[in-house]
C-alpha cells in the first residue's frame, strides 16, 4: 500500500484516506509522486505525470461536466485505499478545494459541513467562488 508520508497539503480525511492536494507548481517540485493525479484545469495538462485524469475546469469556474468530475473523484476516491492520490489545480486553492470538499462528503462528511471541514484541513480559501459553493450542493445529492 502506498501512502502519503506528513505534508502540508496531505488531507487525512475521518475514513483514514490520505489525499494530496496541489498547485501545478509543487505537484511537478515534489519529491514524492502520486500512483493517480487528478488535473482540475481548463486545459489538457501539458507534461503530466504518470497514471492521470483531466476535468476540464475553468479557474475560478465549474466542471464543464459534472458528471466527469463526479465519476473521476469517485475513482480518486476509490483509489486513495491504496494509492497515492493526488489532486492539482493551477492554483491548488478553489477547484482543488472544491475536489476535496467533494471527497470529504463521499469520506461521510455532511454535505453542509463539507466546505468548512476543507477550509479546516486543507486551505482556508478552499472553495473560492458562489458557483463552486453551488456546485457542491448540486452534486451533493448525487453521492
Amino acid at each position: 500500500m502506498n501512502t502519503w508520508s506528513d505534508q502540508a497539503s496531505v488531507v487525512e480525511f475521518p475514513d483514514g484516506r490520505r489525499i494530496r492536494g496541489a498547485s501545478l507548481r509543487e505537484s511537478r517540485r515534489t519529491t514524492e509522486h502520486s500512483d493517480f493525479t487528478v488535473y482540475l484545469l481548463g486545459r489538457a495538462p501539458s507534461h503530466p505525470l504518470g497514471d492521470y485524469h483531466w476535468v476540464k475546469w475553468r479557474d475560478f469556474g465549474v466542471p464543464a461536466s459534472s458528471a466527469d468530475a463526479v465519476g473521476t473523484l469517485q475513482e480518486a476516491f476509490e483509489r486513495s485505499t491504496g494509492e497515492r492520490v493526488e489532486i492539482v489545480c493551477r492554483g491548488g486553492v478553489g477547484r482543488t478545494g472544491t475536489a476535496l470538499a467533494l471527497l470529504a462528503m463521499m469520506a461521510g462528511i455532511a454535505g453542509t459541513d463539507a466546505m468548512d471541514w476543507v477550509r479546516e484541513h486543507y486551505h482556508p480559501h478552499a472553495v473560492e467562488t458562489p458557483g463552486q459553493r453551488r456546485w457542491l450542493r448540486q452534486v451533493a445529492t448525487l453521492l
